[in-house]
């Protein structure tokens, strides 16, 4: 069975009837990658794709995933590229990216809002 993709009414980007801890699960899948990678993201998101009432908090939490793993594909070419002293460049760059668009995600989620992060690969979908 597919998991329902969550879409929010048209001409509104909120989702009015997701329940506070469906707002907590999708806060702490991007928060929590911050620290933890793709793995949080890859946990919210395996727990509530199949859950009707958990589609908000799963719908994020593919999204923290698809974040996380893309800035791991970045840290794989940075660290690459360090041989020839330009990969440290990419260091801070992709080290504030992740604190700053986490907590963007984080914030809107809290709000019930689904966040699609700028510059993420769709490789879960």
């Amino acid at each position: 069975m597919r998991a329902q993709t969550v879409h929010p009414p048209p001409g509104s980007d909120s989702m009015s009837d997701v329940s506070s801890d469906q707002k907590n699960l999708a806060m702490l899948a991007h928060l929590l990658g911050i620290v933890g990678g793709f793995i949080p993201g890859l946990v919210i998101w395996m727990m509530n794709k199949d859950k009707p009432e958990g589609a908000f908090a799963a719908n994020e939490g593919k999204e923290a995933l698809n974040f996380q793993i893309t800035l791991l594909i970045g840290w794989v070419a940075a660290i690459a590229l360090s041989f020839i002293l330009i990969g440290f460049l990419l260091y801070p760059v992709l080290l504030l990216g992740n604190i700053i668009f986490c907590i963007i995600a984080a914030m809107k989620a809290k709000e019930g809002v689904a966040y699609r992060y700028p510059v993420a690969l769709r490789l879960v979908a």
